[in-house]
């Protein structure tokens, strides 16, 4: 049995991320914790996440890396399949209605080196799952170097600003899906989501395959 490209034991090595954990971003707490049916992580509980709800499929260590880094830089596309089917399950749960998928757009300069958007890759297969509107064509992006090894206030800073509305009519009173390959501190998230607010969708979710977990 395999899922997608990867064997059932290849799947079985993964982090993947399942309950108990933040009821809002999806952050995994320790598995041997009863916190009730929908906990905060401090930050969400601050009232630090303006998102409706985020998910990530996994953890962001050294088993999924060797699947998310191929693929977002190698040309690795045979691991879309697998990618993106997680990313559709840990959706399942929150029984969402959803208007429209948006990818985090490139900018063109890292577009025209890498040769296409992984982001666009992972949703295309999300959308028509969940019959929604897959719209690459409404924000635009600056090029700006990559954030490194920041901190998540650097990394705010860096992103604020980067992205453009440019077709407000598609995502007025809508309810948006953003899609990614990883979620390092959220700070593209909610970069997003403070314009898309700002143009008038009425709901922002995110989805990422990965995501790295700090302590808390």
């Amino acid at each position: 049995m395999s899922h997608g490209t990867i064997c059932a034991n290849c799947w079985k090595s993964f982090n993947w991320i399942s309950n108990p954990k933040c009821f809002k971003c999806g952050y995994p707490f320790p598995a041997d914790l009863d916190l009730g049916a929908r906990p905060l992580c401090p930050h969400c509980a601050a009232g630090e996440c303006d998102l409706d709800f985020i998910r990530s499929a996994c953890v962001y260590d050294d088993v999924s890396k060797n699947i998310m880094l191929p693929f977002k830089h190698a040309s690795q596309l045979k691991y879309q399949t697998m990618m993106s089917r997680a990313m559709i399950n840990v959706l399942h749960d929150l029984n969402l209605n959803i208007d429209v998928v948006i990818p985090v757009p490139l900018a063109w300069r890292r577009l025209f080196y890498r040769g296409y958007n992984q982001a666009t890759l992972l949703a295309r297969p999300i959308a028509k799952h969940f019959n929604a509107f897959l719209d690459v064509d409404s924000i635009s992006r600056k090029y700006k170097p990559d954030m490194g090894h920041k901190t998540t206030k650097q990394r705010r800073q860096n992103v604020h600003g980067v992205f453009k509305i440019i077709d407000k009519n598609k995502i007025k009173g809508k309810k948006i899906l953003l899609v990614d390959d990883v979620m390092t501190s959220g700070a593209t998230f909610y970069e997003l989501n403070r314009i898309l607010r700002n143009a008038g969708a009425t709901a922002v979710y995110a989805v990422s395959f990965c995501r790295v977990v700090h302590s808390i």
